[in-house]
């Protein structure tokens, strides 16, 4: 047991005498018990999320006939608040991994214990019990009267049953998409508090992009994880390098709520960068046409024969060249 002391140069160090502190007991002494330890039953996590869409959607109704509540300073609080969150847990999720990584590979932390130990565990729980506090994201667009997608809705909750479903399957592959996950929340949440405190910041886009390359990055390995089990266990005569630990049913949502996670941030890119940006061009081309139309309109006749003959000498000054084209007849209606 780690008793007080100095601060020490260690996360994990600093961590557990906060946990033992709290708890009694070190944090690599933690056993996530389903019945046992709070929100481990798969009651618990559907209750969290039936009570999250109850909110939001009858928060909206609720809000269709008031004025939007700011609440700037608590939007600023929760964001900064999840910015320190997920960096420490990023730093202890490395502190555990870059070791091990090192001295076992790649492999042996996906796919065997050195993905799924004591100390991981605790950061895995608690990585599980931070996606619960990130569902109030949408409490906030409610009270602010902003539009609620599909994809926000169904992203938030989907996350808390996904890190729900790989505590109970003891999937070692799970380091990768939490710690991907984390270092995408350090910028997002940044970029929000950053937002509410007036801070103008060109890369939002990027943050978008930085998600959709997230899901790439987790899905290969999910699915060299899941293909690995599915095969060594199932169908041996199939190539595979070995086994990977954890169960099925976490392995089949792992990758089934990580795939929509892409189909759905790509759509959300098209939909709102790519398209926009078609959109803003359109808009810009017919608003220089609707310029020219109106400057074209309070041109006098002496004016537009002086315009019309203006573009009739710039023809003939280029004759030089191959045939030239004909001025277009300025004409109004």
């Amino acid at each position: 047991m780690v008793g007080g002391g100095a601060f020490s140069l260690s996360p994990w160090v600093n961590f557990n005498r906060l946990w033992i502190s709290v708890k009694g007991y070190p944090a690599d002494e933690f056993d996530f018990i389903p019945g046992t330890t709070p929100f481990s039953t798969m009651c618990e996590t559907l209750g969290m999320i039936a009570l999250y869409l109850a909110v939001i959607l009858g928060g909206r109704e609720l809000m269709k006939n008031r004025k939007p509540v700011k609440l700037n300073g608590l939007f600023m609080a929760h964001n900064f608040i999840l910015t320190m969150v997920s960096g420490a847990l990023l730093v202890l999720f490395a502190e555990q991994l870059l070791p091990t990584l090192w001295s076992h590979g790649v492999y042996e932390n996906i796919c065997g214990g050195s993905g799924w130990t004591p100390p991981l565990v605790v950061l895995y729980y608690l990585n599980y019990l931070v996606k619960y506090v990130e569902l109030l994201d949408t409490v906030f667009l409610v009270v602010k009267k902003k539009p609620l997608t599909f994809l926000h809705c169904y992203h938030h909750p989907a996350t808390a049953l996904l890190c729900y479903t790989q505590l109970i399957g003891h999937t070692s592959v799970s380091w990768v998409p939490i710690t991907l996950n984390l270092f995408v929340h350090v910028v997002m949440y940044w970029y929000y508090f950053q937002s509410a405190r007036g801070v103008r910041i060109w890369w939002k886009e990027w943050i978008t992009r930085l998600q959709i390359a997230q899901f790439v990055l987790d899905l290969g390995f999910v699915y060299f994880a899941s293909w690995d089990y599915f095969t060594s266990t199932y169908a041996p005569h199939l190539p595979h390098v070995g086994t990977c630990a954890g169960e099925p049913f976490a392995a089949i949502a792992g990758d089934v709520i990580l795939s929509s996670y892409l189909v759905l941030f790509i759509s959300f890119y098209i939909a709102t960068y790519k398209n926009m940006g078609k959109k803003d061009k359109t808009q810009r081309a017919t608003e220089g046409v609707k310029s020219a139309n109106n400057t074209l309109h309070t041109l006098n006749p002496t004016q537009r024969a002086s315009e019309g003959l203006k573009s009739a000498n710039s023809t003939d000054g280029d004759s030089t060249h191959s045939q030239p084209e004909r001025p277009i007849p300025l004409t109004t209606k």
